[in-house]
């Protein structure tokens, strides 16, 4: 399946709201988005086909039943390989740029240096996606017109719940390749929940999430191979009441990765993940409602 080519005005962002936000959750689908501007494609040297290969694909459909479960979900609809908002705002490749950057760029963060920074030089398979360099004011302006607006409204949606609930459970949706889940021999893990190493997520938190998971039948590993990303980390305060949590989730569970199709079983994937908010909402209210909420609360003030 070929990319979409869209008109530049196209919405960057869309936050799907229920019609009552009734548990303090918020989730979010950074990397689903397929609409891929024409003068991007015009400028890569990969084929439309290459470049999806960074894509989080149909991520936001398996997590489509928030809103109905009382929580708000934002999803970018531009694409990864575009423009990535699981990074820093100005994490740049000084290699990929005619001119020089400038001295506020992190230029040289480990994401940076593995090529895939806030504008990614290669695609999750390795392949380089420019045929020339790029000014950095193409960068500035994808910066502004995509990052923003769906970070400002990522912060709206957070504070938000912050204010209605005394804080917020933010789990940050993903998939990751089924070659890259492989583990030495073992049985590559179906779903990883990443919490930073327990510094974005209260650890009871993560692990209801796994035990769930795991009687549900799949496996379930933490923090490795994907600990998570700069969603996670910034947004992540758990003194605060501030959680977020990474779900990766394994795509040769719901799609044929060569073709970029849809198996039917992404249906029943869906299901699963309904049942894993609804649970996730009822461990987490509680969480607030208890000691630990309390001690945050006061932390706040």
């Amino acid at each position: 399946m070929a990319a979409e080519r869209v008109p530049p005005s196209a919405a960057p962002i869309e936050v799907q709201e229920p019609r009552a936000w009734a548990v303090p959750l918020v989730l979010a689908s950074p990397h689903s988005g397929t609409d891929y501007p024409a003068d991007f494609l015009e400028a890569s040297r990969l084929d439309p086909l290459a470049l999806r290969r960074s894509e989080d694909s149909f991520v936001d459909e398996i997590f489509a039943d928030a809103p109905r479960l009382g929580a708000p979900l934002i999803k970018a609809l531009f694409p990864r390989a575009y423009l990535d908002p699981n990074r820093e705002a100005y994490e740049l490749d000084p290699a990929m740029f005619a001119d020089a950057l400038p001295n506020f760029v992190n230029a040289s963060s480990a994401r940076v240096r593995m090529g895939l920074g806030t504008i990614a030089r290669i695609v999750a398979s390795g392949e380089e996606i420019y045929a020339k360099k790029l000014p950095f004011a193409e960068a500035a302006r994808r910066i502004r017109e995509l990052y923003d607006p769906y970070h400002e409204a990522l912060s709206r949606l957070v504070v938000t719940s912050e204010k209605a609930f005394g804080g917020y459970l933010l789990i940050d949706c993903h998939s990751m390749p089924s070659q890259s889940a492989l583990l030495r021999g073992e049985r590559a893990p179906e779903i990883v929940l990443g919490d930073c190493h327990g510094t974005s997520c209260a650890g009871e938190v993560t692990l209801a999430a796994r035990q769930f998971l795991s009687e549900r039948g799949f496996v379930v590993a933490i923090n490795f191979p994907y600990a998570g990303g700069f969603t996670t980390s910034h947004y992540g305060r758990p003194r605060l009441c501030r959680h977020a949590l990474q779900v990766e989730i394994n795509r040769a569970l719901y799609m044929d990765e060569r073709r970029f199709e849809k198996k039917p079983a992404l249906l029943r994937l869906a299901e699963e993940m309904a049942l894993l908010i609804a649970h996730l909402s009822e461990v987490f209210t509680l969480h607030l409602s208890g000691a630990a909420g309390r001690q945050c609360s006061r932390a706040a003030d």
